[in-house]
């Protein structure tokens, strides 16, 4: 399988305007901009920068967007490769598909974001059937992840971390954890993303109790309904 098969040139643009985080995860997104930005400065004092972080947490709670915003930030180029998409049933053909995909993201100094990374990351021994071949395949990827270049930046998300292998986890020098948001962070949310349309178009009832994701497809839904009614109501009025 090709590389360029395997991953996705994202080109979509996120800021750090358009991401809701948690105070503690605001921090380390905020922090390591900061690191990559100042890169040169601290390699003056031998001080290398964190280009290795595990985002971690349920699904649509904003992991990949996150990753989104800090390549925008960054001025980098973002790759995303989800690896449930290229896990072989060969092991030894997974770890050359892998293996490309970091060389083109070092060539590229480029953002690797690599979703579902429990796919990969299993712990050794957890699969009674292909003990020896996962044991190789997570040698590999901690081999691939020590020498993965400074100016570039590897972004890992799991909705799993509890089986992933603990010699993977301790090569991430940051690990941020998103949970599902409270009301008022989704009254926040909601207020943001509705803020570019009519009044009369949002005046529906919100629904809580889940992700981002699922709220936005939910509150945009409700509101293309609301224009289509009006549209409607226009059309019948026409008519008559």
């Amino acid at each position: 399988m090709n590389v360029y098969e395997l991953v996705i040139s994202d080109k979509e643009e996120v800021s750090l305007d358009d991401i809701v985080l948690s105070t503690p995860n605001k921090v380390h997104v905020q922090s390591l901009i900061k690191e990559h930005r100042h890169g040169e400065a601290l390699k003056k004092y031998g001080l290398t920068v964190n280009n290795k972080i595990m985002l971690m947490g349920s699904s649509g709670c904003g992991k990949t967007t996150t990753a989104k915003a800090i390549a925008h930030a960054l001025k980098k180029p973002i790759l995303v490769v989800n690896l449930a998409t290229i896990v072989s049933a060969r092991i030894g053909e997974t770890s050359q598909n892998i293996k490309a995909i970091f060389d083109k993201a070092a060539r590229d100094r480029a953002v690797l974001f690599l979703d579902e990374f429990d796919q990969i990351g299993k712990a050794r021994g957890e699969d009674d059937k292909d003990v020896g071949e996962m044991r190789r395949l997570v040698n590999t990827i901690i081999q691939l992840i020590d020498y993965y270049p400074e100016n570039s930046l590897l972004i890992a998300a799991t909705n799993h971390d509890e089986i992933i292998d603990s010699a993977l986890m301790r090569r991430f020098q940051v690990r941020m954890g998103f949970e599902m948001p409270s009301e008022a962070v989704l009254d926040g949310f909601y207020n943001t993303l509705l803020a570019r349309f009519p009044e009369k178009f949002c005046d529906f009832k919100r629904k809580y109790e889940v992700s981002f994701a699922e709220a936005k497809d939910f509150a945009l839904t409700k509101v293309k309904e609301a224009i289509i009614q009006e549209l409607e109501m226009e059309e019948i009025a026409i008519s008559n």
